[in-house]
């Protein structure tokens, strides 16, 4: 069976310098707050370029404590709106409805699945304070007109940047595109630690600074607590583990695009549709690779029986989820399409050329 995604041979192929690290780790007797953390933390503030890097328990924390501060500092209240589009994992969307804000869905793009920036200012109104925008699948979507809609309505840019570590738009990495950014290294993600992790980039001093401060239970002073805060940390383990697999990002990411360059080039399949972004730009990073066909169901069972696993991201539309119900009714038909039709194939840094031919002729056989 060739795995969509091999862990474990990820993370053997740096095992050496991982079990140093964890050694040293272990051997330090400090375990949180400690030295790891503190060059986990410059190290992703110089990749990314961001002033400010803090270090969080997971993804979805990040961006909630991004939310969570720009209310503790009057930039947003309860009941603020935050547009954020309707093709996303519902991590990105209970980060907003966990602060008491307002989620304002707008649809994607088709050719690329991300929000279509072009729909965004319809849905603006007096009540609106940001937009959030999701570097899905790995692709970078940004835009000056994106920048300028945000001064003219005075609005935040916060990145989901969960799936897209590494990708750039005019030279600049995402994390470091808007206001604030909200990264996830769950261990199937490109930067991935063994457990749960994420931290947040701003430039902005004073939204880090409460960030720091209301991910350590409101308390910059022990004892001592100005926010209503929670407990949301990066521990030393997952730190000196991610201080160890940034270094090898850049070729991971890279390794990623020329697996996609090469479906792209050779998936002749008349029934499948391909991703449309130029695959080696580094715009994409390739998280997942993801095509589109309204014979997903049937495709997804021929790999399997073919022994080649795939997975779905994501079956069902956070809009149709029990827990949104008083969305169930909306009909928003690109998302819907989208969710009904994408499957996505292994895509990794230690996926073999073999393996990777093997899926090329696979798709290529599969017939109605």
């Amino acid at each position: 069976m060739i795995k969509f995604l091999d862990l474990q041979k990820v993370n053997l192929l740096h095992q050496q310098e991982i079990e140093n690290q964890l050694l040293k780790v272990f051997r330090s007797g400090w375990y949180l707050f400690g030295t790891a953390v503190k060059e986990f933390e410059q190290n992703l503030a110089n990749y990314t370029g961001a002033k400010h890097a803090i270090g969080v328990a997971n993804g979805l924390d990040a961006l909630r404590l991004i939310f969570k501060a720009y209310i503790q500092l009057g930039i947003m209240q309860k009941g603020d709106e935050v547009i954020v589009p309707a093709n996303t994992y519902i991590a990105s969307i209970l980060a907003i409805t966990d602060n008491d804000l307002a989620p304002v869905l707008v649809e994607p793009d088709i050719d690329n699945y991300n929000i279509d920036i072009n729909k965004i200012e319809e849905k603006i109104t007096a009540k609106t304070k940001a937009i959030m925008v999701v570097h899905l699948y790995g692709q970078t979507i940004f835009s000056d007109e994106l920048k300028q809609l945000a001064t003219k309505y005075n609005l935040q840019i916060v990145e989901d940047n969960a799936q897209s570590i590494g990708a750039e738009y005019n030279c600049v990495k995402t994390g470091n595109l808007g206001d604030a950014a909200g990264f996830s290294f769950y261990p199937g993600k490109n930067l991935g630690a063994l457990g749960d992790a994420g931290a947040v980039t701003t430039n902005n001093d004073n939204l880090a600074r409460a960030i720091r401060t209301i991910a350590n239970y409101g308390s910059e002073e022990k004892y001592i607590n100005k926010y209503q805060g929670l407990n949301s940390r990066i521990d030393e383990i997952q730190a000196a583990v991610l201080n160890v697999k940034l270094t090898h990002l850049d070729n991971e990411n890279q390794r990623r695009r020329e697996i996609a360059q090469y479906y792209s080039n050779n998936i002749t399949n008349s029934t499948i549709i391909l991703p449309k972004h130029p695959v080696n730009e580094k715009s994409h990073v390739w998280h997942v690779y993801v095509i589109r066909t309204i014979h997903r169901e049937k495709l997804q069972e021929y790999l399997t029986k073919n022994e080649i696993q795939t997975l779905i991201h994501y079956p069902i539309p956070p809009h149709k989820q029990e827990a949104y119900k008083e969305w169930n009714n909306l009909t928003l038909p690109i998302t819907e399409q989208i969710h009904n039709e994408v499957l996505s194939l292994p895509i990794s840094p230690v996926l073999t050329d073999k393996e990777v031919k093997t899926i090329v002729e696979a798709v290529n056989n599969f017939e109605i």
